[in-house]
């Protein structure tokens, strides 16, 4: 993977609360990735139990309100000449890729104009519209206010912990949460919830569905990222190898449910799948990348 380092980095799409303390004390647990977990979810309180502290993903908090974040020390570390060696930037063009894309294939495929979304950088804590987080829930999306949520140090853990060291592990998990803004915005989180409630029974099968097709819209936007341009018409990705999607495809494996299940040393438990396994959540991120087509991560009439 080569980015193009004359491609501008648009920080307004960022919103950077590192440091603003996130409103501070303990942070709630919730729901999230479009409701259910972002791009590990529930999962999650396994890696967090894995390195220390941190809470479980199950109980909504009930909304909340949300931090004003400060920009400026980001816009002029992504307007100096090493920008492209910062996380905090690289990310924020990662963003950009993403956006412009959807922006693009939203209209062209479902016929509905995209609404973007910000993705909050923060630290230890955040308040969002879906209540108070901690970093222990890992990236996620929450619908209540439309925003992705990360904390960076995130990275790390999915290195040292799941041995997911690839740097396109970190476009791929932002393109999943942005999936899920996705599913948002066509209405099939809503729909996903209302079959929930109808059959409490199947609540995980609709849950790992979800999950899946995020997989694949992020495979889609990796098949059509060196397409993607900043708004004077840069290309922001120079190249993307095959290397750099199996990193992805790695990525994917490494956090399927039996994979965490085994990992923690726990027994395979598909009744507590909400994500998928390895192998689906392999299969449905190749598949958006094989094809480039969104309307082929059909996972809600696939059987899968």
């Amino acid at each position: 993977m080569e980015l193009n380092e004359n491609a501008r980095i648009d920080t307004s799409q960022v919103d950077d609360r590192r440091g603003s303390g996130g409103g501070g004390g303990m942070g709630i647990p919730i729901p999230i990735g479009g409701g259910r977990g972002g791009i590990v979810g529930i999962i999650i309180a396994v890696l967090v139990a894995l390195v220390g502290g941190g809470f479980g993903l199950n109980a909504m908090s009930g909304g909340g309100g949300s931090d004003q974040g400060d920009n400026s020390s980001l816009e002029q570390k992504c307007s100096a000449q090493d920008a492209l060696q910062q996380l905090d930037c690289r990310n924020t063009l990662y963003v950009n890729s993403i956006q412009a894309y959807w922006r693009t294939a939203l209209p062209e495929v479902f016929g509905e104009q995209y609404q973007p979304s910000k993705t909050v950088f923060f630290s230890q804590n955040v308040n969002t519209g879906c209540g108070q987080a901690d970093s222990g829930v890992g990236p996620f999306y929450c619908p209540a206010d439309d925003l992705v949520y990360i904390d960076l140090t995130f990275y790390r853990l999915l290195a040292d912990q799941l041995g997911a060291e690839g740097e396109f592990a970190q476009p791929y998990v932002l393109a999943h949460e942005y999936g899920h803004h996705v599913q948002d915005l066509l209405g099939t989180e809503a729909q996903m919830r209302r079959q929930q409630q109808r059959d409490p029974n199947s609540a995980n099968t609709l849950s790992v569905k979800l999950e899946l097709q995020a997989d694949c819209y992020a495979g889609a936007w990796a098949k059509n990222a060196t397409g993607t341009a900043d708004e004077r018409g840069q290309k922001i990705f120079k190249s993307i190898t095959e290397q750099d999607i199996q990193q992805a495809i790695d990525t994917a494996e490494k956090i399927g449910d039996d994979a965490i299940q085994k990992r923690a040393g726990r027994p395979v438990n598909p009744d507590e799948f909400t994500h998928g396994t390895s192998e689906q959540r392999k299969q449905w991120f190749t598949k958006g990348y094989s094809t480039g087509d969104p309307k082929a991560c059909d996972t809600f009439g696939s059987g899968q």
